[in-house]
């Protein structure tokens, strides 16, 4: 391996037989190891006095902060004091990672200095847990729905990043297993390309080692697409609502029209503020701009089908509206997501 390239392993409360052999096999490859102590109990003081001793560097967190915290508090210390530094390389501690693996990862990172490397397991292997392979299959489709992402492993926790790579990401939110899912999303705000490596797949004990708690750890890693539903269910509320006192109000011909036009301003500037602050995290002059259009465009399209339909169909416009909106709420999502919010794509 590069002696600029440093590989980085978070840890809590590891099974010491499987992460100490996985260590001395490590070091045979390279001397460049960084160990983060995530709040690990006191009887593993004396192991980590013993890897210390062996050369390894050990960041001790007095208690658990998190993967992200650990993983943020690795890359600021390599920054700081290797100024040659390349890039790391991202290890776990149960044994799921191959000397071999993580060679090959970090090789891809001197060809491929401006990219996210992702470890990609296969998991249509026998040997994958069920809730290891139920969960990949179900973020790998909200990643494709939602961000535009297509991700053969979206868990991997062998990942390469490039020292400029680092930089982009050291800052990005998340203190737990939710920080390597935002680095992700964000890879498109940032530019940031993916190239994935096939790597070998591995599951100790069913993965009993890992801390993963499937409930907590997934609120939090899907917690921008929640924020997106509440963004697009209130718009959608507030739109109706206004459309419904408007269209009572203007008691005349092409009140429908006028009525969606005025509910449609005001929900959608409450609609980009939402998306802009707190889902796509984006807000510019340009993706302004691009609502807008997109908004004046989606708004005729809802008013004249609304207005055409309640002619043929005996039913409340406000009904008829609601029907109309949520075939729309699918095409402007998926025109939010790559045009507007969105950055240019890897």
């Amino acid at each position: 391996m590069n002696d600029n390239i440093f590989v980085v392993i978070p840890t809590l409360n590891p099974n010491i037989q499987i992460f100490e052999a996985f260590l001395d096999n490590l070091l045979k490859e390279t001397k460049n190891i960084l160990v983060i102590n995530d709040g690990c109990r006191k009887e593993y003081n004396d192991f980590f006095k013993k890897i210390e001793k062996k050369g390894i560097i050990v960041l001790h967190h007095y208690i658990n902060l998190g993967k992200g915290r650990a993983m943020k508090d690795a890359f600021n210390y390599l920054l700081n004091t290797y100024p040659k530094l390349k890039g790391v390389v991202t290890a776990d501690s149960d044994g799921q990672h191959s000397i071999k693996d993580i060679k090959k990862v970090a090789s891809e990172i001197e060809r491929h200095p401006n990219s996210l490397i992702l470890g990609c397991r296969n998991f249509d292997s026998k040997n994958v847990p069920t809730r290891n392979k139920f969960g990949n299959k179900i973020t790998r489709r909200v990643f494709k729905l939602f961000i535009g992402l297509s991700i053969t492993d979206t868990q991997t926790g062998l990942r390469g990043y490039p020292k400029d790579v680092m930089v982009k990401f050291i800052d990005t939110l998340g203190e737990r297993f939710e920080y390597e899912t935002n680095m992700l999303i964000e890879t498109i705000n940032k530019n940031v390309p993916i190239y994935e490596v096939d790597i070998e797949t591995i599951y100790i004990s069913g993965n009993s080692e890992s801390h993963f708690n499937p409930i907590k750890d997934s609120i939090s890693i899907y917690k921008l697409f929640l924020k997106y539903i509440f963004a697009s269910i209130s718009s959608f509320v507030v739109d109706i609502l206004f459309f419904s006192l408007f269209w009572i109000l203007f008691k005349f011909n092409y009140n429908i029209l006028l009525a969606t036009i005025c509910a449609r301003v005001i929900s959608s500037l409450y609609n980009y503020m939402v998306n802009a602050k707190l889902v796509f995290k984006k807000e510019n002059k340009t993706s302004f701009i691009k609502y807008v259009l997109l908004v004046i465009i989606q708004m005729f399209v809802s008013g004249l089908t609304v207005e055409y339909l309640a002619t043929l169909i005996s039913i409340n416009p406000t009904l008829i509206k609601i029907v109309v909106d949520l075939v729309i709420f699918v095409v402007n999502f998926i025109i939010q997501r790559e045009l507007i919010f969105i950055g240019e794509k890897s």
